[in-house]
């Protein structure tokens, strides 16, 4: 039997062709891998299964298939983005009341389509450990809210997996949404209604104003985008319209959590001159400005950057966020990952053990009056006897002690393929630099909370005072130490696949973090490489203070350490241009592409001379507003 008529592939080409006739697009390309499923564009990716074929793995891939088609063929991308709120929760919300509609519509038409959903959502549910989850959380509340629709819908109880977490949330959403799931019901057929009551939804849920919910339902917005969508209707039965949402995760290019991407909260861009030392009015009372670091000679306390309490900050190691067991699985899942990707970014990382080594590799001195005798030039002194004898002696090439600490953004858009593949990359980095004597350090930052935590309420307590400053609490989390030998933190790195962990990116406090743990090293070198996927975000902060509040306090971090501090920076961003804020970085479009570049901008450093700046001390950190203000908890950080 050739390999293109096994069982296996004659599943995949069967159910690649059924994605595409219930979505109506020729033009869907198809391919499998070991993870979630996935739409970019039109290209679809889909979990693979296994060579036996089991009947619940086949239904489980159908289902996944199916659930992408009926998202083609049922929403309408321009007017889904057109009313998409603002704040990361309240996206994930809408994004799977929308997912609920378009498969309650594939369920009533063909049962066997709702069968496949319900088996997709039992994996789905059982593999994220939804059994498990003890206390509401908001990483689950779309998820419930798209379970209760569903109900509502279809009349289809939960999955098992799931309705342990359906019945933590019903007691406190029940009252809440009994009117919005009978409008959704009643207007499943209208996406634009449906739509309408969906952010009806989500102002009862409290993840929006009555404010920010009336500004995206402007009359004449809504209007226009009605005639731009009947100007484009033929060009999307023609398959020219690029679906930008996945089936159940957000595919690269589709809005995000980032500051950058959304409608509503977008940071205003600074100009250069305003941002760079000496440029613009420094001394404007713009509320909520940051002060410049101390280097730049302002120290005005009412326009500097600062929280408003750093009493409920933590720093913590990856292992006490997680019981044994589940980290245990979790690594399992991130082993299986990399068999599939070791291949070639094994081959990048052997090339960079190649270049480094060879760094490292010992020269002679020839021509001395000293030292070992050069036999190779013993014919001289044969042909002519006066010729004076030549000795040599061994040098060690110079090649400065290395650290190097992987920063990688813990956000909630960096959540499916792009978390992942920064796993597995810094997993096979860690061991390819540690057999070159070159410690790793790996850190990750987000926070405690959505929407503020404890400082939020804090703020709202002390009556809402002005101007607060960050209003989250700050989560930064120790995965390797860079004293720790890889096998000992390899358990750790599975963490960062947990539902729930990734939350909201304060990237400058956290970049200032990260630095000062390297000053306190002893290497002659430092490197500190960034990873991340977006502008800094956090809803609470922004929306109480101007919209670059996040973004210019970043800009002054990232200002000082390439100007004036011994560390040496690079970032690499995720489908999100950071060319603008660091000077040494590059943008992938692709996470696939995360390991190769990490491989090579390393192997580019190491070919340069270290970086010879004068000692200075760094910025301070944040300030924080409050008098009672605590540092920030520290679990075995």
């Amino acid at each position: 039997m050739a390999a293109a008529d096994t069982p296996l592939e004659i599943f995949k080409r069967a159910n690649a062709a059924a994605l595409r006739a219930i979505a109506r697009r020729a033009d869907i390309e198809v391919a499998y891998a070991a993870d979630q499923a996935l739409l970019a564009g039109n290209q679809a990716r889909l979990p693979l299964p296994s060579r036996e074929l089991p009947e619940g793995e086949r239904a489980q891939v159908r289902g996944e298939a199916d659930a992408i088609a009926l998202k083609l063929r049922h929403t309408d991308s321009r007017k889904h983005a057109r009313r998409m709120p603002s704040g990361e929760v309240a996206r994930a919300v809408y994004d799977a009341v929308e997912q609920a509609r378009v498969e309650a519509l594939g369920s009533r038409r063909m049962p066997g389509v709702a069968g496949n959903l319900a088996a997709a959502l039992e994996e789905r549910y059982h593999r994220q450990g939804y059994e498990r989850v003890a206390e509401r959380d908001e990483s689950t509340l779309a998820e419930v809210v798209r379970l209760m629709t569903r109900e509502k819908l279809t009349g289809d109880a939960p999955p098992s997996s799931a309705r342990r977490v359906v019945e933590l949330w019903k007691a406190v959403l029940a009252e809440k949404l009994t009117e919005d799931l009978a409008a959704l019901a009643r207007s499943v057929h209208d996406q634009e209604a449906y739509a309408r009551v969906a952010r009806k939804l989500i102002q009862d849920l409290e993840l929006e104003s009555a404010e920010e919910s009336a500004s995206e339902g402007d009359p004449d917005q809504d209007q226009a985008g009605q005639e731009q969508d009947q100007a484009d209707s033929d060009n999307q039965a023609r398959g020219g319209e690029e679906t930008e949402a996945g089936a159940y995760q957000l595919a690269e290019g589709e809005p995000s959590g980032d500051a950058s991407e959304e409608g509503v909260e977008q940071p205003v861009e600074a100009s250069d001159d305003e941002m760079m030392p000496g440029g613009g009015d420094s001394d404007t009372a713009t509320p909520g400005n940051r002060q410049r670091p101390d280097v730049r000679g302002r120290n005005d306390p009412d326009t500097q950057y600062r929280a408003y309490t750093m009493q409920y900050d933590e720093i913590t190691q990856a292992a006490q966020l997680c019981d044994t067991e589940e980290l245990d699985r979790l690594r399992q899942m991130l082993d299986q990952q990399l068999s599939h990707l070791q291949a070639v970014v094994a081959r990048l990382a052997n090339r960079l053990q190649r270049r480094l080594l060879a760094k490292q590799n010992r020269a002679w001195e020839f021509n001395l009056e000293e030292g070992l005798l050069d036999t190779a030039r013993l014919s001289r002194v044969v042909v002519n006897p006066t010729t004076p004898l030549s000795f040599k002696r061994e040098r060690d090439t110079e090649f400065r002690d290395t650290v190097v600490t992987l920063l990688i953004d813990n956000s909630g858009s960096m959540r499916g393929r792009p978390i992942t593949i920064a796993a597995m990359s810094a997993d096979i980095l860690a061991r390819t630099l540690e057999r070159c004597g070159v410690k790793v350090e790996i850190l990750g930052f987000t926070t405690r909370m959505w929407k503020g935590g404890q400082s939020r309420e804090k703020w709202i307590a002390a009556g809402k005072p002005p101007n607060p400053g960050r209003l989250n609490d700050l989560r930064h989390i120790v995965y390797k130490a860079a004293d720790s030998p890889w096998r000992r933190a390899r358990k750790s790195l599975g963490l960062m696949l947990r539902e729930g962990i990734l939350k909201e990116n304060i990237d400058g406090e956290a970049l200032l973090w990260a630095h000062d743990r390297l000053l306190a090293r002893t290497e002659e070198r430092r490197i500190l490489m960034v990873i991340s996927d977006g502008a800094p975000v956090d809803d609470s902060t922004l929306s109480v203070n101007p919209g670059n509040y996040l973004e210019r306090h970043l800009r002054d971090v990232i200002h000082f350490i390439e100007q004036r501090s011994p560390v040496e920076l690079i970032a690499i961003g995720i489908g999100h241009d950071v060319t603008r804020y660091y000077r040494r970085a590059v943008t992938i479009v692709d996470a696939e592409q995360l390991g190769g570049t990490m491989m090579e901008k390393l192997a580019e450093l190491f070919d340069e001379e270290p970086k010879e700046v004068a000692p200075l001390a760094p910025p301070k950190r944040a300030a924080a507003g409050a008098k009672a203000a605590a540092a920030p908890k520290r679990k075995a950080g």
